[in-house]
């Protein structure tokens, strides 16, 4: 009797270790099977997202032809407005600035100035585009010797003269009379110089204490009231942006100023 239930105890602990040994195989198994599931899920996830990349784009690809165009001329550019004009005027004896412009920087965007037909700011430049005021050439990159300085400078009596500087090395190109001016033109162009008490320069330095940046185009034009003339002056900043300023030209202040975005 002892013998035989001392058999059923060791049959029932035998029983009890087989049922946990395959417990513990099952639970291991279904462990394994969930975490190869869940890899799997994940590896799969990441075929679909594919990794982000952030790029940045250059500063030039940012800026428009406008203002590609400007950076262009004017990386060019070694002769400043200040030097040019001083050039200009010295090329005839008594002389003072009517307008002044870098060729290529805005030329099919200047507006005409408000003068008779046969004025200095219609006379054709020597390459046959029109004079910085008026409508000029679509091209903006710098010629074969580079980009040139187009200025106007006038006598006493009104008689204008073009004087072409190159902005590089600052030499002459050429310098001729106007030959298309009659009496009227004359008269026009020495009544708005008699008005104008401040310099090109002190306009210009006035623009440029608003806006920092450089000064590609000054011309002297009567006022959009016609109360007075001012000196209109363009700057491009650091941006390649053009800023146009309507500066007063008998006391310096800034009495109109646009800025174009492209």
């Amino acid at each position: 009797m002892n013998s035989a239930s001392s058999r059923s105890r060791t049959l029932k602990a035998v029983g009890a270790l087989s049922l946990a040994a395959a417990t513990a195989l099952l639970m291991t198994g279904c462990g394994q099977s969930s975490d190869s599931a869940t890899g799997a899920a994940t590896s799969e996830a990441a075929k679909v997202v594919p990794q982000q990349q952030t790029t940045t784009p250059s500063a030039t690809a940012q800026l428009t032809q406008e203002q590609q165009e400007r950076k262009e001329v004017l990386d060019a550019t070694k002769v400043t407005f200040d030097d040019a004009a001083t050039t200009a005027t010295g090329e005839v004896a008594g002389s003072k600035l009517v307008d002044l412009d870098l060729e290529g920087v805005d030329d099919d965007d200047r507006s005409p100035s408000p003068t008779t037909t046969g004025s200095p700011s219609g006379s054709p430049s020597p390459t046959g585009s029109p004079s910085p005021t008026g409508t000029g050439s679509p091209s903006a990159s710098p010629g074969a010797d580079g980009p040139v300085w187009d200025a106007h400078v006038a006598e006493k009596d009104g008689t204008i003269h073009t004087v072409r500087i190159n902005a590089v090395d600052g030499k002459v190109i050429e310098a001729r009379v106007d030959t298309d001016q009659d009496a009227d033109d004359k008269k026009q162009t020495a009544d708005r110089l008699a008005q104008a008490t401040q310099t090109p320069q002190q306009a210009a330095k006035v623009a440029t204490e608003k806006k920092k940046g450089t000064v590609t185009s000054v011309s002297l034009e009567d006022k959009d009231d016609g109360d007075g003339v001012v000196w209109k002056v363009d700057v491009v900043g650091s941006d390649w942006k053009r800023t146009t300023f309507d500066v007063d030209a008998k006391n310096d202040t800034i009495v109109r100023e646009e800025t174009d975005e492209d």
